[in-house]
């Protein structure tokens, strides 16, 4: 098994026993800044191309900049359709963050567009996925089993069907998207309503009853804000982004520059 099979496993792995990880987030192309992140104790790179004008192209040095660097590298997509995946995961990614997950059919059809056959219905190609031709054998015969596959609940119906959802043992984690869910709750941007905190609660409980990882990001955090969101029952976290580093960078030198005008 090459580097980047068990590179995939062992991500995959931690996943599945629940281990504490941390992931960094990126919404910005340029590939210095994933030179960085994968140079640091990450466990895992992920690509913002939801919320963000990241090519395919683009996306495909990101993930050989990690990947080069001994991190997986997971793309959340804006969507989970054939033609969006395909091109991704034959770049190279190592498994996705699919944004919106909602119910066992949206997670049916994500599976579907992942997972080689029988599992699900990939088509098979050559690009740098399978290095060009020279690890075609060995990747597809360990991608369904070594792949990872993380759902993101953002709506009411999600957490509504989360029990159904989990019932399927391909997901490897979910991630609780904060923003989304507290707009499908009626109180949009309040991430600390009642309503959005009940709602997370109850993802976590059912993730803990399911033995399933359970995630979020933090856009600010130290070390005390980590334990705590750790003995919450969250196991993985993403720490902030590389958007979110240069803003709060702004606004320190913005409330510096004002003292001296």
């Amino acid at each position: 098994m090459d580097k980047a099979q068990k590179l995939r496993k062992s991500i995959k792995e931690k996943f599945r026993k629940r281990d504490k990880i941390f992931g960094g987030w990126l919404s910005f192309e340029d590939q210095s800044i994933a030179e960085l992140f994968s140079s640091i104790n990450f466990d895992f790179i992920a690509i913002d191309m939801e919320h963000t004008t990241i090519s395919n192209k683009l996306a495909k040095n990101i993930i050989t900049s990690c990947n080069s660097r001994g991190k997986p590298c997971f793309p959340r997509p804006v969507s989970v359709n054939e033609d969006i995946l395909k091109p991704l995961l034959d770049a190279g990614a190592d498994g996705i963050i699919a944004p919106r997950v909602s119910s066992s059919e949206d997670l049916s059809r994500l599976i579907k567009n992942v997972k080689y056959p029988n599992l699900g219905n990939r088509s098979y190609g050559i690009n740098r996925a399978q290095l060009y031709g020279l690890d075609e054998k060995e990747y597809f015969k360990n991608w369904n089993s070594s792949s990872t596959i993380i759902i993101q609940i953002e709506t009411v119906e999600g957490v509504n069907n989360l029990r159904n959802i989990l019932e399927n043992k391909e997901i490897d984690g979910v991630m609780i998207g904060p923003y989304d869910l507290s707009g499908s709750l009626g109180v949009a941007g309040n991430l600390k309503h009642k309503k959005v905190l009940e709602a997370s609660k109850y993802i976590l409980n059912i993730c803990g009853k399911h033995k399933v990882s359970c995630g979020t990001q933090l856009s600010n955090f130290d070390k005390k804000i980590i334990k705590e969101t750790f003995s919450k029952g969250y196991n993985f976290i993403i720490l902030g982004s590389d958007l979110f580093a240069l803003k709060n960078w702004s606004i320190e030198c913005q409330k510096i520059i004002k003292n001296f005008k």
